[in-house]
């Protein structure tokens, strides 16, 4: 793609800034806006500025970053506020860099923060440590833009050494701090806000928001492929949209060939929102919060803008980075390109015999996974036992999990999940938040054994074994992301994801839902690579009650 000289569109203009619309026409040189005025026109498409994920680990999408632009600039995506934390977790600072120097080498706008809690928690086993001195190293850079979510909140409400620490230097730098606080309200609220947290994307209540907005903080609306809260949050448009912003959080390649922000605006308008209101959520407020160089269609800004048919629709036309077509029709104008396959895998083939549970009591505790959340419940339930083993009761949908640690060789850990509802099979993945160790949850120990062992050959991926059928989606680069064609990834994923329906899982999203039973900074009860972990007491727990 060439950086055009000079060209001129008319339209409807959508100014943000001024929060108004009228007719005008926009001259565009090279890089820039550099003249627009209110003109007649008999084209009745809407220009407005491109829009902005702020916050996405763009390796939930399963592509690397020069694929996933190649998907966002179709649905009017022109920059993202992107936390590496998944790469960080396996490859440390290289793989951070892996990200920037990737997303360098198309027209899209990246904006990285510097992973802040990795691994998450020490109660996991990840492949890097990022502390005080890397987050120092990854500040000093230019293209680190933010500190990513501070998720160990607990750490900064009791005044943590290296939270503190690692807060500090993003102020030394003058580079905003995320927060990540699920169910924080209150002197809690108010404490970690004023330690120079600025966003949070958990907010699952609305009550929730309110409390942290009335403490200075802005709530990013988060739809993702697995945790959505846009209907309990979008009536704060309203009377907050100065305190808003759009993200997805974690997309997964089949849901982003749908669509991407444009479906969150075209949402909120169908409300009865403010369309002006709607599109500074997810232009204005994310360029003004992190600073980015981002153009919001004003003259002398950077030529970063999208046409769009009708603001009720959202239909995007074609968008523009720095004033390049990338996209239109529906069609990416962004060529792919070659890249290499950083990954650590260190772990050996597994047995049934590895998986065995010895019966200690009847009763045992199950994480309930929530279609459309992260957090869990803990249940108390009969354990189904067969020859002195407790084994996955599928008639109950009690189903065997194990997580396995991927960087050195241990014993698996296991417990039971509810909600899962396969009837046969079993499905496991890499992409398993945040350390991303592997995961798996079947209905028999073979099907679980054969699909974790598919993951060891190809050093990452998803999978999918129904006795004799096997299906492996491979994630070479750092075993949570691929190098293809990034149409060709989403239509694998949307096969396996299917398949996995197949099976018998109601869940929207399973692959994405199974990813984060192993988060262990999300209530209630969740499994590490060491072990069953009680959320809400911060301590590993027995699986026997």
């Amino acid at each position: 793609m060439k950086t055009p000289t000079k060209f001129t569109l008319s339209g409807n203009i959508v100014d943000v800034v001024n929060q108004k619309i009228f007719q005008g026409e926009i001259i565009i040189e090279n890089d820039k806006i550099i003249s627009i005025k209110e003109k007649s026109s008999n084209n009745n498409n809407f220009i407005l500025p491109g829009l902005i994920d702020a916050h996405i680990h763009i390796e939930s999408s399963m592509l690397i970053p020069s694929e996933f632009a190649r998907l966002a600039v179709v649905h009017g995506t022109v920059a993202t506020v992107s936390d590496p934390h998944e790469i960080a977790n396996v490859l440390g600072i290289n793989g951070v860099k892996f990200m920037i120097n990737n997303g360098k080498k198309v027209p899209f706008k990246f904006y990285f923060g510097a992973s802040s809690c990795v691994p998450a928690t020490p109660f996991e086993t990840s492949g890097a440590v990022l502390g005080v001195n890397e987050i120092e190293e990854l500040m000093k850079m230019n293209e680190i833009h933010y500190l990513s979510e501070m998720m160990n909140f607990p750490g900064v409400l009791f005044q943590d050494k290296e939270v503190i620490q690692k807060l500090n230097i993003a102020k030394k730098y003058g580079k905003p701090i995320d927060g990540h606080a699920p169910g924080l309200k209150g002197n809690d609220a108010e404490k970690y806000i004023k330690a120079g947290i600025s966003t949070d994307h958990e907010c699952f209540t609305i009550e929730e928001a309110l409390d942290k907005i009335k403490y200075g903080m802005k709530i990013q609306i988060r739809e993702g492929s697995a945790a959505k809260n846009f209907e309990e949050l979008i009536p704060l448009m309203d009377k907050y949209c100065d305190n808003l912003m759009f993200c997805s959080d974690d997309k997964h390649p089949n849901d982003l060939v749908k669509g991407h922000i444009n479906q969150l605006v075209k949402r909120a308008v169908e409300k009865g929102n403010n369309p002006l209101k709607v599109l500074k959520v997810c232009t204005y407020n994310p360029v003004k919060h992190y600073n980015l160089d981002v153009g919001l269609l004003q003259k002398g800004d950077k030529a970063d803008f999208i046409i769009v048919d009708d603001l009720k629709t959202m239909n995007v036309l074609s968008t523009y980075i720095n004033g390049i077509k990338v996209a239109e029709n529906g069609k990416s104008n962004i060529e792919s390109v070659k890249e290499t396959t950083p990954n650590q895998f260190n772990t050996k083939f597994i047995s049934e015999s590895d998986i065995i549970i010895k019966v200690k009591s009847d009763t045992i505790k199950v994480q309930k996974a929530l279609d459309g959340q992260l957090i869990t419940e803990c249940l108390s339930v009969n354990a189904k036992i067969e020859n002195g083993k407790v084994i996955s009761d599928i008639e109950n949908d009690i189903l065997k999990m194990v997580v396995m640690n991927r960087y050195q060789q241990a014993p698996p850990a296991i417990n039971f999940v509810n909600n899962f509802g396969l009837k046969k099979g079993a499905i496991a993945s890499n992409v398993a938040h945040d350390s991303h160790n592997i995961i798996a949850v079947g209905t028999n120990d073979k099907d679980i054994v054969n699909a974790i062992n598919l993951l060891i050959e190809h050093k990452g991926g998803v999978s999918l074994v129904n006795r004799d059928e096997n299906i492996i989606l491979p994630l070479p680069v750092a075993g949570i992301m691929s190098n293809k064609d990034c149409y060709k990834i989403a239509e694998q994923y949307d096969r396996i994801d299917k398949k996995a329906k197949q099976l018998g899982s109601k869940l929207n999203a399973p692959y994405m839902t199974l990813s984060f039973m192993a988060l262990l900074v999300i209530p209630e009860l969740k499994l590490s690579d060491k072990g069953l972990f009680d959320v809400n007491k911060f301590e590993f727990t027995s699986l026997f009650v």
